[in-house]
């Protein structure tokens, strides 16, 4: 069980390694917005909706990463007093019994829709250009990075 949780940990932080790169195109796209607006008339609306379904899987993956790092926004104060087992049992419960029926409960509750969204490769509702099926698809990915990671998180071997 350990060898396969490790590996699950060890495909998880490359996932979110290599998804943390979608930072840069999109920065760039926001980049490119106001001269393609400005200088070439053109294309604006379209780096705008690519920009949008990026940012939506980068966030998906950024979320993921802040909880696997723990550096998310949390209610620790009271928690920092408490000794390093108790807070260790905390984090496993909290990621058993908060993050994981919420993750299944976003799976569940959007199935309809982003499965319909998928089959029909949703466009952007102003603009007509392809991609918004990726925005909802990023809940799925942010549902699925969080459920694995908080299994993780619940049946990782503690230190001896």
């Amino acid at each position: 069980m350990t060898s396969i949780l490790h590996a699950l940990d060890h495909a998880l932080g490359a996932v979110l390694g290599w998804l943390a790169w979608l930072v840069v195109p999109v920065v760039v796209l926001l980049f490119l917005q106001w001269p393609l607006r400005d200088l070439i008339q053109a294309y604006s609306r379209e780096a705008n909706d690519l920009g949008q379904w990026i940012f939506a899987l980068f966030m998906a993956a950024a979320v993921t990463a802040a909880t696997r790092e723990r550096i998310h926004l949390a209610a620790d104060s009271f928690a920092q007093r408490y000794p390093p087992r108790v807070r260790a049992v905390l984090a496993r419960l909290g990621a058993l019994l908060g993050l994981v029926p919420w993750a299944l409960f976003l799976l569940y509750a959007s199935r309809q829709s982003v499965w319909m969204s998928l089959r029909q490769l949703e466009s952007f509702p102003d603009t007509y250009n392809p991609g918004y099926f990726m925005i909802k698809l990023a809940l799925w990915v942010l549902a699925g990075l969080l459920l694995l990671q908080a299994l993780v998180d619940a049946f990782r071997p503690r230190p001896a």
